[in-house]
């Protein structure tokens, strides 16, 4: 059985004008060459689809049925036109954006609002992740773009720079490490409660894993979901806190809380963009990274 998808505009048009003279027309097709298709299709089909009469044509049996699938096939394919072709244009789709806990509440609300107001035919389906999970995720296809620390192997993405931002201590102001000057080792911390982010969070899941690796477990005797509520507690003294550099610096306008440098060479970190194939990514993806990528 072999039919395209003329022949099934053409049938469509004959059932519903009940005329192969009109059917034709509709289809902007001689006559000759539409009662020529129409004779192939039933040759195709192996039956007759239209019982002709002096006024006209009725469908057969086999027509009806043809009829009914042929409409149903031709509105699949008119939808998936008119989703392609906006694909096409990069105006409609889903992007799948994979960050750190860093990104998502400090540098990615201003620029992705922006995207997402100059494509609102694009959604972005956000989740906050650890750097080691983004990776395999856009690796595997799981998700289409990752921002994270660079402190991860990155092999087979391509990768762009984002923003700089470092990790930095914080104190409350009568606390013991709060007279010393000098930069801290992180593992020298651990020893002091600790005010954390919730376990969910990546860089809670970023920070247990240093202290695990240096044999340590960090004391976190509270874990809240913002960086502003830590560093509140901190203030009041209930203990240390490690936060991104961006996140210390805007809230302690409003806190009195001591700044410490950490000296671990994790904690000074490039913040990057990583795409699988960026080149060969829909238009919209592309679009993504070039708005994030602006300058702040």
């Amino acid at each position: 059985m072999h039919f395209d998808l003329t022949d099934l505009r053409l049938f469509l048009h004959i059932v519903d004008a009940g005329s192969i003279t009109a059917g034709a027309a509709l289809s902007h097709l001689a006559l000759p060459s539409a009662s020529a298709r129409l004779r192939a299709l039933e040759t195709s089909v192996g039956t007759a689809l239209v019982t002709r009469e002096r006024r006209g044509v009725t469908p057969t049996p086999a027509g009806v049925a043809l009829a009914h699938h042929a409409r149903g096939l031709l509105q699949q394919v008119n939808r998936m036109e008119e989703d392609l072709g906006e694909y096409a244009l990069g105006f409609k789709g889903q992007v799948r954006l994979w960050c750190n806990t860093a990104v998502m509440s400090e540098f990615l609300p201003d620029p992705l609002a922006d995207f997402l107001r100059a494509y609102p035919n694009v959604d972005v389906e956000l989740q906050e992740q650890p750097s080691y999970r983004i990776v395999p995720a856009v690796s595997q296809g799981v998700a289409d773009v990752g921002i994270l620390s660079n402190a991860v192997d990155l092999s087979g993405l391509d990768v762009l720079p984002f923003r700089d931002d470092r990790l930095v201590l914080l104190v409350p102001p009568d606390h013991e490490l709060a007279r010393r000057d000098a930069p801290v080792r992180f593992v020298e911390t651990l020893r002091h409660d600790y005010v954390g982010l919730e376990t969910a969070s990546a860089l809670s899941a970023h920070l247990d894993d240093q202290a695990a690796r240096a044999g340590q477990r960090l004391r976190a005797r509270v874990r809240l979901r913002t960086f502003s509520a830590v560093l509140r507690m901190v203030e009041r003294g209930v203990g240390v806190a490690v936060l991104p550099n961006s996140s210390a610096q805007r809230l302690r306008r409003t806190a009195r809380v001591r700044r410490l440098e950490l000296t671990d060479p994790w904690a000074n970190r490039q913040l990057v963009l990583c795409v699988r194939g960026l080149a060969q990514s829909p238009g919209y993806v592309q679009a993504l990274v070039d708005t994030l990528r602006r300058p702040a």
